[in-house]
């Protein structure tokens, strides 16, 4: 039997794309509905990541990771950072954010658009937290192309990539993606833990 895992995160694109990458080698776990969303108020990915892990663990008591991840852009000096998912507000959709992100850097050349998506996992068990990183650099491209993905993916292009993150399949984008960087690390520790 597989040990079981929680993510803890409600966002329903994000847990899509985690329990596809972890696929059979756990049995995962959501929050419960009731559960309430832990408020991000951390400074830094890291932050949010382990404020999400440590509340689902408090609250069901089984392994549990979590993830924050942010879009990095230099002509913005790094923003939106850690407020990605809220760059145009709290409840703002990805639409919003894609928009207000293309609004600012409108009139910037290709060049100066580079960017990078980081993706940090945090996993805490009782007796250990730890933690994984996955980096993504490419470029913000000016118009969305791409059905594919969620949140920035329409306008992120990787760098020596000839598609934006939308325009790729699930499996190709997990392939070289942040968040899937960061959970192959995670992957490889959770096997090596389950050997010993």
């Amino acid at each position: 039997m597989p040990a079981p895992l929680l993510i803890s995160t409600r966002n329903r694109d994000k847990y899509r794309e985690l329990s596809l990458m972890l696929g059979s080698k756990v049995d995962l776990r959501q929050p419960h509905v009731d559960d309430p969303d832990v408020e991000e108020t951390g400074e830094t990915l890291w932050d949010n990541a382990l404020l999400k892990a440590k509340d689902g663990f408090e609250r069901h008591g089984i392994p549990t990771i979590a993830d924050d991840t942010g879009l990095e852009v230099d002509a913005l000096n790094g923003r939106p950072g850690v407020y990605s998912s809220r760059y145009a507000g709290e409840d703002a959709s990805y639409e919003d954010n894609v928009n207000l992100l293309l609004e600012e850097l409108d009139g910037v050349p290709l060049e100066r658009r580079t960017a990078r998506f980081r993706s940090v996992i945090a996993y805490i068990d009782g007796e250990r937290t730890e933690r994984f990183d996955g980096v993504l650099e490419g470029v913000i491209i000016a118009e969305k192309k791409g059905e594919n993905g969620f949140g920035y993916d329409p306008v992120f292009l990787p760098e020596k990539g000839s598609l934006t993150l939308a325009e790729m399949g699930a499996e190709e984008k997990n392939e070289i993606s942040h968040r899937g960087r960061a959970l192959r690390s995670f992957v490889d520790w959770w096997n090596s833990l389950s050997a010993e």
